[in-house]
Parts: structure tokens; sequence; C-alpha cells
């Protein structure tokens, strides 16, 4: 992929991600508030404690959503891969969302599946455009023909051996 489309796909996945969270606090808001009104339990757990869980998934929901779009959104400011961390985070937003996907096209239709699965690629491509760190710019290359420690070919694809001193002969050599 060229280097030159990674930046706005990750600016572009961090603004649906960030326009996505307080939808998402929204929805579960008008559901809090509807449990609340109508005074609905579950099994005899207290109407209080479904409100507030009802809460406490939305705003977890929507600041799970807005971390996933801040490490996004530095990828793509700063042009470089999300960390470990990071990776795993938009990982799990993925995985997410294509569940919801799955759900969404039995509950809502196929408006909500195409919406989701749109997020998903936007969030995958995010993922491939930084995929390996010797892609990324600026990271040192080794020179086709390179010879690493003890004389081993280090292929061009390789970040360069750091030079240091040599390794001693074997004794009795």
């Amino acid at each position: 992929m060229a280097e030159v489309a990674r930046r706005p796909i990750a600016l572009v996945t961090a603004a649906v991600l960030l326009a996505e969270a307080p939808g998402i606090v929204l929805l579960n808001a008008v559901m809090a508030r509807f449990v609340e009104a109508q005074s609905m339990s579950l099994d005899g757990l207290d109407p209080d404690a479904m409100v507030t869980g009802t809460w406490a998934l939305g705003i977890g929901s929507g600041v799970a959503l807005a971390a996933c779009a801040l490490v996004a959104l530095l990828a793509g400011a700063r042009d470089r891969r999300p960390g470990r961390f990071g990776r795993g985070l938009l990982t799990g937003c993925a995985i997410v969302h294509a569940l919801l996907g799955a759900v969404a096209v039995g509950l809502i239709g196929w408006g909500a599946f195409a919406l989701l699965m749109l997020v998903v690629g936007l969030i995958v491509l995010t993922l491939v455009a930084y995929g390996k760190e010797a892609d990324v710019p600026g990271t040192p290359q080794a020179p086709a023909g390179a010879r690493g420690p003890g004389g081993v070919a280090v292929p061009a694809s390789r970040p360069a051996p750091e030079p240091g001193p040599e390794p001693a002969a074997p004794a009795g050599a």
C-alpha cells in the first residue's frame, strides 16, 4: 500500500470512531431512560441496578471508542504504527464491531451491517497499512548483501545490525 494513503486512512478511522463514541453513549442513555421509566427488571434484579449497568456500559463503551480513536489519530499524526497495546485495542475494537454487525443484520437490517462493516474495514486497513516496522519510513534498512554477526547474510528487508565488536574465535582454532 502506498505510504501516502496510510495517514488519511488512519485519520478517517479516528474521525469515525470519535463520532461513534458519543453516539453509543447516547444510545445507552436512551435505553437507561426506558428501563427507568418502565421500572424494568431482569429475573428480579433491582431496576436501579439495571439503569446503573446500562449507563456504565454506555460510558465504558464510549471511553473505549474514544481510546481507539486516539490510537488511530496518533498513528495518523505521527505516521507510525501504533504500539503493541494500541494494536491490541484496535484489534479488539474491530472484533467487537464485526460481532455487532453479525447481530445487527438480524435485528436491524443490512444498512446497519454495512455501516459496521465499513468501520471494521477502516480499522483493519489502518492496522494493515502500518503493518511491519520495516515498512515505516525512517527505519534503517540493511543494504543488499550486508553481513551480520558471524558473517551471516542479512536480508535487505530486515533492519541493519548494530555495529559491535567482532565475535571471538573459538578456542583452539
